[in-house]
């Protein structure tokens, strides 16, 4: 069963028909929107600071979420796919993103809508990911737009989540 937390006072809240992991973590000041999964070995941490998380997003296998003690909370949109080992970090990520695997988004970074950041890269302290853009490397530096064949990816992949939680669920 799911790690879930009160830590200061502060009760995780989910909305209606979330799905956490066995061995999933969610701990303190914690605000999750409908049809989000939090997945195996997946950290959302809300013990020094505010963690709110969208509908129908989705945080990946050994992902991290946290913020920085009363400086920096965490606010990630709706649609949104954090994939496996990415860690979202006092950062606020808009509507429609992917944070690819293995990836870190810092302090005060701004990921705007429609925006991919790409697997292993890097995005420093108080960046601004563009909307509609690619962003790669360490430091994450802006590659290219989101084309056509990508326009799909968000509300696909964030909807393949809300499918596969289903597939978990108790009988």
């Amino acid at each position: 069963m799911a790690i879930v937390k009160t830590v200061n006072g502060f009760t995780p809240i989910m909305g209606k028909n979330c799905y956490l992991a066995d061995n999933a973590t969610v701990v303190g000041q914690v605000t999750m929107g409908d049809n989000c999964s939090i997945w195996f070995n997946a950290v959302v941490r809300g013990d020094v600071h505010s963690i709110e998380i969208g509908d129908n997003t989705n945080i990946q296998d050994g992902a991290i979420i946290h913020c920085t003690y009363k400086t920096a909370n965490t606010v990630i949109g709706n649609n949104v796919s954090i994939a496996h080992n990415a860690i979202v970090h006092g950062c606020t990520v808009h509507d429609n993103v992917l944070i690819g695997m293995g990836a870190i988004v810092m302090d005060h970074a701004v990921v705007h809508s429609g925006s991919i950041v790409a697997a292993g890269a890097v995005v420093l302290q108080g960046t601004e990911v563009e909307s509609n853009s690619i962003y790669a490397g360490m430091p994450a530096k802006r590659v290219k737009e989101v084309g056509e064949e990508l326009k799909g990816i968000f509300e696909r992949t964030a909807g393949n989540y809300v499918m596969y939680k289903e597939w978990f669920k108790e009988v």
